[in-house]
């Protein structure tokens, strides 16, 4: 095991130990604390309905995190293309960022309902964002020269961008897709706060207004694991599409 995994698991154990020894020694309830080794051995017999509500929340976020991609590199080209667009645009998105998601999310169930929909909304708005602002930040880094140069040789706006800008941003913008990954579980977990018929969030608040909080941490685990998996995913999609991005950092 490499030193980049060995450190991270040794604070975990060192923290979980510490969790263990202070319920234990300050003899907490566990309705109220409950230790890792009560949610360990619980985490079994909760795992097929974690699934169940995991899947739907899975869905959401992936739905949601793939509307947030397409509209995000569609904006960010529009953008680059006109500049009055960006002036125009660019603050409103610096603008939505202040504006706390959790207090709009109510709207979409109301307007919506409490189905797939509103969750997919929240989810796409919250990784909107990081995603639109790697693609300009990464496509304004570009080589000048190079632009330039195509457009001596006679490349078109639309050449320029697909052959040179957009390869250009791709680091930036695997980068903005790690973030909004991890944020997309958060962001489906949120809608289904609100509202919803199945899913993590769901399960979370029903364990927390009956002091089932042994399966609300066995939720947040699940949640956290799923997060996880998204940022792995795209670590090793990224790994295949920029190779020498990678190879240059090691």
């Amino acid at each position: 095991m490499g030193v980049k995994y060995r450190y991270p698991l040794i604070f975990t154990a060192g923290f979980l130990l510490l969790w263990e020894s202070y319920v234990y020694f300050t003899g907490k309830e566990k309705w109220l604390l409950p230790a890792p080794s009560d949610i360990a051995a619980a985490f079994p017999g909760m795992l097929p309905l974690l699934v169940e509500h995991g899947r739907y929340t899975l869905l959401a976020a992936v739905v949601g995190f793939a509307l947030a991609i397409a509209v995000a590199l569609l904006l960010a080209v529009l953008m680059d293309i006109s500049p009055v667009l960006r002036q125009g645009i660019y603050p409103l998105l610096v603008i939505s960022q202040t504006i706390p998601i959790i207090s709009v999310a109510p709207l979409f169930i109301i307007w919506f309902g409490y189905g797939l929909l509103p969750k997919v909304i929240v989810v796409a708005l919250v990784c909107f964002f990081p995603l639109v602002v790697s693609v300009i930040q990464g496509m304004e880094a570009v080589d000048r020269d190079m632009v330039n140069l195509l457009r001596v040789m006679g490349a078109s706006t639309w050449q320029i961008i697909k052959e040179v800008k957009l390869p250009a941003a791709l680091p930036s913008f695997f980068a903005g897709l790690k973030i909004a990954g991890t944020y997309s579980i958060m962001g489906a977990v949120i809608g289904e706060w609100l509202g919803a018929a199945k899913g993590l969030g769901l399960f979370m608040t029903r364990a927390m207004h009956s002091y089932q909080y042994d399966r609300l941490f066995s939720a947040i685990i699940v949640v956290s694991l799923l997060s996880v998996l998204l940022f792995m995913i795209i670590e090793v999609i990224g790994r295949l599409v920029i190779p020498w991005h990678y190879k240059k950092g090691e």
